[in-house]
């Protein structure tokens, strides 16, 4: 296995704890990053893809002796399921742009929310979706992007984990982003076990049938919900909230998967992320023994 393919865990966006130990700006993530032994960051693009080339390639310059891989959030605004085609078609250059930043970073991987159903079927809502995917896949191929990896994300709206492994079958490089945190939400506590959690890696693989299902995306979070879905997004230290975390690092370590794991709790992204990881080294470790 290529060392680029190695289980990494890292998170979205900075912790409180960056500033609180007095880092300041963007260039400065690679070095807390490192300090805090991770060695992924996806940068947040969220509100608009901002981040100047030019900084992005500085970023990416010192986080490549430190084996930090980035990778970008897309803007929230993307519709690929819009029942307007202008906002389906600016879905399309949202990702562009998120493709031109993700390679300055020296990423691959842009993550993005395929969009709602709003006053639509699910059925036709997804028919949109993939129609917008099979151009988006073409528009990024035809601008020099062919080498980036689409990441759509299992979310609360359109984003069951058979509608994101749908997508994914438009094309073998686009790969999902599993956030165990949405689908536990938008299945009202569905995940309570490692059956659970083995069920939606099983149901991956079947449908993917290739490296992809082991090189998946991963977001992760304890996240609070009603019956009218997701609510907020809590730390690791609000066990209240589900779902549990150490469960799925020890499938990942049984299974030798290794997925970029994405922290995303709420101020407390890095702490988390070296909990998660210090779970899957601890089963990888008991495994090696066994």
């Amino acid at each position: 296995m290529s060392d680029d393919w190695k289980i990494r865990f890292g998170t979205a966006g900075t912790s409180d704890s960056f500033a609180a130990q007095g880092y300041k700006t963007s260039l400065e993530v690679p070095e807390y990053t490192a300090k805090m032994g991770l060695n992924a960051f996806e940068y947040q693009c969220g509100r608009g893809v901002r981040l100047g080339l030019d900084k992005a390639a500085k970023m990416a310059a010192l986080a490549a002796p430190k084996d930090i891989l980035f990778s970008v959030h897309a803007p929230y605004y993307i519709s690929m399921s819009s029942l307007e085609e202008d906002k389906r078609l600016n879905s399309i250059q949202y990702l562009l742009q998120s493709a031109a930043v993700c390679r300055a970073l020296g990423g691959k991987r842009i993550i993005f929310h395929s969009g709602s159903c709003g006053k639509q079927s699910r059925e036709a809502a997804l028919e949109k979706a993939l129609d917008t995917m099979r151009r988006a896949v073409e528009a990024l191929d035809e601008a020099g992007f062919a080498d980036m990896t689409l990441c759509p994300e299992t979310m609360g709206q359109l984003g069951t984990l058979d509608e994101v492994l749908a997508l994914c079958g438009v094309d073998e490089r686009i790969t999902p982003c599993i956030d165990f945190g949405h689908l536990n939400a938008r299945t009202l506590g569905g995940i309570q076990s490692k059956a659970d959690y083995a069920a939606i890696l099983d149901r991956m693989a079947e449908a993917l049938g290739d490296e992809r299902a082991q090189r998946f995306h991963v977001h992760f979070s304890r996240i609070e919900y009603s019956k009218g879905g997701e609510k907020r997004h809590w730390t690791f230290a609000e066990t209240q909230f589900g779902p549990e975390p150490q469960p799925l690092m020890e499938l990942l370590a049984e299974r030798g998967l290794a997925p970029v794991v994405i922290c995303e709790s709420a101020g407390t992204q890095a702490e988390d992320a070296c909990t998660m990881q210090q779970m899957y080294r601890a089963a990888r470790d008991l495994r090696k023994i066994l």
